[in-house]
């Protein structure tokens, strides 16, 4: 790929002519996407897929598909800050007040402070910080920070049914290679400084992270930040009228391949029994 400018002042790679090609490819599969949905079908968002699918264009197409139809059913621009308050109390899952030196949004996000047992609840939760992230993108931006401070995390912190639903909603964030973006770092470790450093303003990052900021998390003032961000988006999604599952109907094509939705439950299922599982993370972590 070749370098190319955009808005936040960053190079970005340009997809290749045999890329683009994969691209028309998959467009023609999908057909013509009601408004609401092409704004998630952008050329960075298509090329995630092919990649999540091995240049697959079928399996891409398919992978794609049960993502808008996900979005159809579980309307998760439609979450407000009212609905999932109760979740956020802790500052388990939240967006940072500081961005990354590309102008990236950051999600925090502390495992050791879990307050609820509603699988139901903290998905929804999870989405609804997902998206917030999403809308706070810079221009022609497409990746978020993850951040994961593992301080005082045991694996009774770990449930694997909600490890289970967040692959879901995560698999199409998640490209092979990003696993060669993670890094942890450690508070005693020379070589964290630096990482962070490269990455962050040290003035604006929590402290917890190793930076300067002092502050914390405090949920009123979070509370205010996402109200906000709520009535924007609400305002813009105002005159786009929300597409029906009968109006996708054009989506029920399969290439035969087992099904990787990112659908979620519907039920609301409590957790007692927690179980080690695998964790892997966006970007930088502290323990």
């Amino acid at each position: 790929m070749n370098p190319n400018q955009v808005s936040n002042g960053f190079v970005k790679p340009v997809p290749t002519e045999e890329e683009k090609g994969k691209i028309e490819e998959l467009r023609k599969l999908l057909g013509p996407l009601p408004e609401k949905l092409s704004s998630f079908c952008s050329d960075d968002a298509v090329l995630r897929y092919l990649r999540a699918r091995n240049w697959h264009v079928k399996k891409a197409a398919k992978m794609l598909k049960e993502t808008l139809k996900w979005r159809v059913q579980y309307k998760p621009e439609e979450i407000c800050w009212e609905e999932i308050a109760d979740e956020a109390e802790t500052g388990k899952i939240y967006r940072s007040s500081c961005v990354d030196k590309h102008g990236r949004p950051v999600l925090i996000m502390r495992p050791s402070v879990e307050n609820s047992k509603s699988v139901k609840g903290q998905i929804r939760y999870l989405v609804y910080c997902m998206e917030n992230a999403i809308q706070n993108l810079p221009p022609g931006e497409e990746q978020m920070v993850w951040m994961i401070d593992f301080n005082g995390y045991s694996l009774a912190n770990v449930s694997l049914r909600t490890t289970r639903e967040t692959a879901h909603v995560a698999r199409p964030f998640l490209e092979p290679k990003t696993r060669n973006k993670v890094k942890f770092v450690y508070s005693d470790d020379p070589n964290t400084k630096q990482i962070m450093e490269e990455n962050f303003d040290m003035d604006k990052l929590e402290s917890a992270f190793g930076g300067n900021d002092d502050s914390g998390f405090n949920i009123e003032k979070h509370s205010e930040r996402m109200k906000e961000d709520d009535k924007k988006r609400l305002a813009a999604l105002k005159d786009i009228a929300s597409p029906s599952l009968d109006s996708l109907s054009f989506l029920s094509v399969s290439d035969g391949a087992t099904s990787d939705s990112a659908h979620l439950g519907s039920e609301d299922v409590s957790e007692d029994e927690h179980q080690p599982h695998g964790m892997s993370e966006k970007k930088e972590s502290i323990p």
